[in-house]
């Protein structure tokens, strides 16, 4: 039986989705239900009007009996709908809450004088009811019309009927109502579980859906990690390049240095100490401590850039800023490195713009930038210009336009720069995520806009538009 109502769409086959539908498909609306349920008994007991002009003698026991079923089946049951415990129950409450008057209907009639030459009628009203207003689902309603076409035709035998026939014409009639009930019923439940099986479908689906892109952006979150980390690898060699030029010079100034005291030392021992050689002692002295100083500072700046666009770049803090000085600190630590290459760095920022956003995230973008047009305009090995213009367009907005005189992007390739993993270059190790992470942080992150404009032969620049705050 169970398969066949699954085939006819009335059922269906994992238990636990037929009973999600029952409890949705029965308790949707129950506010609705109650008060269609409130109205239904008040109707069974406006309809001893009708028994009273059916017959002035009985019409006061029908009336009873009307009253007794309303009190005592119907509003009962309409009240037990309130219940959390009681609309498990549900289906079974309607079926008991239709049968009651429905069979109790039938007896009206044959309390009656000649009660059942206007039966149809009013078993037709009930059904209608019970088709419309209530949430029964096809068998509950099988079993409705079972019942109580049962009892009426078992009431109707003991009736006596003036018109020859009129027991066919009231079975007739009912018997299409229920017809057609039985078919409006079969439609709705069909409609609705089909309405169910989507939305379930759907939410799967959602569900599905949201786990990929949990993994999506946790596989994003550890590409761009990856990158930031690729970069910082790239400032560590070009800085730890640099300093070291400094450093080794420093070293050796005072190892000179250390010599020079050695033989200072030996001269004074020696009690012989003339003027001019003491006096060229310490000049010697002096200008080597200047020199190690000049030296030695110049690592301490380049090591405290570099400290400062590590830290950033490792964390996702909003903080205010001036963007003239971290701008000129950030490329210092990209100095080495472009310099190497044989590069010239050109800086044009306003003074005195003080942006509050994400550091690191900013600080990824133009690392990005920079590398990309190493490793693409310039992969040629020829030497060319990074042009840097920092501007404020509006008093709360600023614009950052990032020129290289490098190869250009041909124009096919031009409308795909952003997307994830396109790249020219793989064969030189490129990933094709440098560009699709710059997109990213600039509109997710820091709230802006980026465009790209190229030409194959005459350079690319990238056009970036941020909030000087971005919200939090």
């Amino acid at each position: 039986m169970h398969a066949l109502l699954a085939k006819l769409g009335l059922r269906f086959t994992e238990p636990a989705d037929e009973r999600l539908f029952v409890e949705r498909f029965t308790l949707d609306d129950l506010g609705r239900t109650q008060a269609a349920m409130v109205l239904g008994a008040l109707v069974y007991c406006a309809f001893a009007a009708w028994d009273r002009i059916v017959d002035p003698i009985a019409w006061t026991t029908t009336l009873a009996m009307r009253a007794a079923v309303a009190i005592i089946v119907l509003l009962p049951l309409t009240a037990a709908l309130s219940l959390r415990r009681a609309r498990a129950w549900a289906e079974p409450i309607y079926l008991a809450y239709c049968l009651a008057p429905g069979c109790a209907l039938s007896v009206i009639y044959l309390a009656l004088e000649r009660g059942f030459a206007h039966a149809s009628a009013g078993m037709i009203i009930v059904i209608l009811f019970v088709a419309t207003l209530l949430p029964l689902r096809l068998p509950a309603l099988a079993v409705f019309c079972a019942a109580t076409w049962s009892c009426f035709a078992t009431c109707e035998a003991f009736a006596r009927h003036d018109q020859p026939g009129l027991s066919f014409v009231n079975n007739f009639e009912i018997g299409m109502a229920y017809a057609l009930s039985l078919y409006a019923v079969g439609a709705r439940e069909i409609r609705a579980r089909l309405h169910f099986r989507t939305e379930q479908a759907v939410q799967r689906e959602k569900g599905r859906s949201e786990a990929a892109l949990a993994e999506l952006r946790a596989a994003q979150a550890h590409l761009v990690q990856s990158e930031k980390l690729a970069a910082l690898g790239q400032l560590v060699a070009g800085v730890a390049h640099e300093v070291n030029t400094p450093i080794g010079l420093a070293l050796t100034i005072v190892t000179t240095i250390d010599a020079d005291v050695k033989q200072l030392a030996l001269v004074v021992d020696g009690g012989q100490v003339r003027r001019s050689e003491l006096v060229q002692a310490v000049a010697r002295l002096r200008e080597g401590a200047q020199l190690a100083f000049v030296n030695l500072t110049r690592a301490t700046e380049l090591l405290r850039n570099f400290k400062q666009v590590a830290v950033d770049q490792s964390s996702e803090i909003q903080r205010d800023f001036e963007i003239s000085e971290w701008l000129h600190d950030l490329m210092s630590t990209l100095g080495p490195l472009l310099r190497q290459r044989g590069h010239e760095v050109r800086i044009h920022c306003e003074a005195g713009i003080v942006l509050s956003s994400y550091p690191g995230a900013l600080g990824q973008v133009i690392s990005n930038l920079a590398l990309n047009a190493i490793h693409h305009a310039f992969a040629d090995g020829r030497c060319g210009v990074l042009d840097l213009r920092v501007s404020r367009v509006t008093p709360n907005d600023l614009r950052i336009v990032f020129t290289d005189d490098g190869a250009g992007i041909p124009a096919d390739d031009l409308p795909r720069v952003f997307d994830p993993f396109f790249t020219t270059g793989r064969g030189r190790g490129s990933t094709g995520l440098g560009l699709q992470i710059v997109h990213n942080l600039v509109v997710s992150t820091l709230g802006g806009q980026i465009r790209l404009a190229s030409e194959a032969g005459w350079g690319t620049q990238a056009t970036i538009d941020l909030p000087l705050s971005v919200a939090s």
